[in-house]
């Protein structure tokens, strides 16, 4: 069964299922683009390592990560290999001591840990012939993009901090870190990162 590569094109507000996410993976030889509704406590694991946010304390997936590099553990790959009533199932393909160990686990669970390990995801060909498609443009315009995109690609805050001094971005920011709003923290941040002389 030949495997697809995808890459993680971002996080965005179900627009199907209230109060629910969806993790948008793109076919990286190809236009296809596969949805996945994932709950909020899965999206914001995602979305801390796509906007490079260092939490103060480490978060699951996180301490999975410390984990498994203490013990030399290993994540090869992750693998979305089966579909079941529009439910995902996937693998941490992992190694041990040269043996190579697989592992089941939810497909936002695998995506979390796949961006921490920075390993690829892969998916079965079947499953993306099922429940792949081709998204119009600006249909996910307002999704958070890995923090490499251009600041004109990423969903703007409501909150204008523009007026704030640098020092006092810095000490919002820290703030926001540690009460964990990490959606107000990529936006503080933006906004420095818009100030810092260009090179």
């Amino acid at each position: 069964m030949r495997k697809i590569k995808l890459s993680v094109l971002g996080i965005s507000y179900s627009q199907t299922q209230s109060g629910a996410y969806a993790l948008v993976l793109a076919e990286e030889e190809g236009e296809r683009r596969l949805p996945i509704i994932i709950g909020g406590f899965e999206a914001q694991a995602i979305v801390i390592k796509l906007e490079n946010l260092n939490p103060p304390r480490p978060l699951t997936h996180d301490l999975l990560k410390n984990f498994a590099d203490l013990f030399d553990i290993g994540l090869k790959e992750v693998y979305i290999h089966r579909l079941e009533e529009g439910v995902f199932f996937s693998q941490l393909i992992c190694e041990h001591n040269g043996e190579e160990v697989i592992i089941d686990s939810r497909t936002s669970d695998a995506v979390a840990l796949a961006l921490r390990f920075e390993c690829p995801i892969f998916i079965s060909e079947e499953i993306m012939d099922k429940a792949g498609i081709v998204i119009s443009d600006g249909e996910y315009d307002d999704a958070v993009k890995p923090a490499a995109e251009s600041e004109e690609e990423r969903p703007k805050s409501t909150v204008d901090y523009s007026e704030y001094s640098i020092k006092e971005l810095n000490k919002m920011l820290d703030g926001a870190i540690q009460t964990e709003d990490y959606e107000k923290a990529a936006a503080i941040r933006d906004e420095i990162d818009k100030r810092k002389p260009s090179d």
